[in-house]
């Protein structure tokens, strides 16, 4: 992989900060030695020195003094050593990514913390996108994704999706308008990157099938270009088994994968990571250097703890009840919009994530009728034309996120919905 011809100029000219680099010294080297580099506050004058929390099975996390000390205080850029290697093993057990032992040069899998998966992805952008540049997505899209990538002056071309992904043949068409060896070319613009996030796509609930990765994938191969893997519902797939993931498929190098703790662990920790080549990892930590510098250590502490209390198979357990509340949600959901909706919309069972995609038959754009009436009405959701790079466009759609509302909530809403619809027919 020719790595060089997708990072920006910008990208190109970042360079270790010193500052930093001694942080990595000092978290390998022995406790004889004496750092008088880094401005390091003294932790003699952090005002906490000690925590407990108290985990759902009774159990607790202990923070004594000394361990507050390391937690509260700067830590090394790629996360924290121990969580670092954790999560490595988890992606091999979970993906068995096929650059585990490449060379460096060649893409070896590595990983780093990010805060949040929503970080790791804006440096991402930031690292692969030139003004003018082409980069493929499927819309509906995540809104925080279109928003970061329309101020960098990027072309984004819409890959058409139906309720099982990204459609191969139609990603096909777009790419045949380049030939393979365009690729060489950087006048060409070949596309940089397909971004995707595979499992209950956030707003429409969809997954994307094992068997179209594999063809979106080689499509990847001929055309030369590389597969941002946003996953943050992979842990709340309903369905046994999980698809395979682009990870796993990955013998080039050509994937980055964003993982999220947000959606099993805790929201407000920040704990995200990111999985791919080992030569774009080292440029991504460059710019969290002279950002956030690290991700929260007091966060990375408390879901280490946690990982190694529980351990892989503890952890997955936890993950499994997740799962099974979200999929009960969705039941609910499911049988809210079966009783007041039915003959007024339409919609998709979602297989993974936390969302239902509706569409109102009749009524051709759903953002007056959602954004000002129902909200009279005490219902709040997300008009469709919020998650497609053209937002003045109509769209019949609109969002139902249904993680946090009760089974009674969504019964109500849909009731005042349902007579909303009516009334503007």
């Amino acid at each position: 992989m020719n790595y060089a011809r997708f990072i920006t100029a910008r990208s190109a000219v970042r360079k270790t900060s010193p500052i930093r680099a001694t942080a990595d010294i000092v978290s390998k080297a022995p406790k004889s030695l004496i750092s008088l580099a880094a401005g390091t506050p003294n932790a003699k004058m952090f005002p906490f020195k000690s925590a407990v929390i108290t985990v759902e099975n009774g159990n607790s996390i202990k923070f004594g003094e000394e361990v507050m000390k390391e937690a509260l205080q700067y830590s090394t850029t790629s996360g924290l050593p121990k969580l670092v290697s954790w999560l490595k093993q988890l992606q091999i057990k979970l993906h068995n990514p096929p650059t585990i032992h490449y060379p460096p040069s060649q893409g070896q899998m590595d990983l780093c913390v990010t805060s949040g998966s929503q970080d790791g992805l804006c440096k991402i952008f930031e690292m692969l996108v030139d003004p003018g540049d082409n980069i493929l997505l499927n819309e509906p899209a995540y809104s925080a994704t279109i928003q970061a990538l329309l101020p960098l002056g990027c072309n984004i071309i819409n890959v058409p999706s139906d309720k099982y992904g990204i459609i191969p043949d139609s990603l096909t068409e777009i790419l045949c308008k380049w030939k393979p060896e365009d690729s060489k070319d950087p006048k060409k613009k070949t596309p940089k990157f397909l971004y995707t996030v595979p499992n209950g796509n956030n707003p429409t609930g969809n997954s994307l099938r094992g068997d179209r990765k594999k063809k979106i994938y080689e499509l990847a191969r001929k055309y030369d270009f590389l597969i941002i893997e946003d996953d943050p519902y992979y842990f709340l797939q309903f369905n046994k088994p999980w698809e395979p993931t682009f990870l796993s498929m990955d013998v080039d190098g050509r994937v980055i994968r964003a993982d999220s703790f947000s959606k099993v662990l805790s929201s407000g920790l920040r704990v995200g990571f990111l999985t791919g080549p080992k030569p774009l990892i080292e440029r991504i930590l460059l710019h969290i250097q002279v950002s956030s510098l690290h991700p929260c250590t007091f966060s990375q502490f408390m879901v280490l703890e946690l990982l190694q209390q529980w351990g892989e198979e503890g952890f997955l357990a936890h993950v499994q009840r997740v799962t099974d509340f979200y999929r009960s949600q969705r039941d609910a959901v499911l049988a809210a919009a079966d009783k007041w909706l039915s003959g007024l919309a339409e919609w998709n069972v979602p297989v993974a994530g936390m969302f239902l995609w509706i569409k109102i038959k009749g009524i051709p754009d759903t953002e007056q009728l959602i954004k000002e009436k129902a909200l009279k009405k005490e219902v709040l959701m997300l008009p469709g034309n919020a998650f497609y790079v053209d937002s003045s466009a109509p769209s019949p759609y609109f969002r139902v996120s249904f993680s946090s509302v009760s089974p009674e909530q969504m019964d109500v809403a849909f009731q005042r919905l349902a007579q909303l619809i009516k009334e503007n027919l």
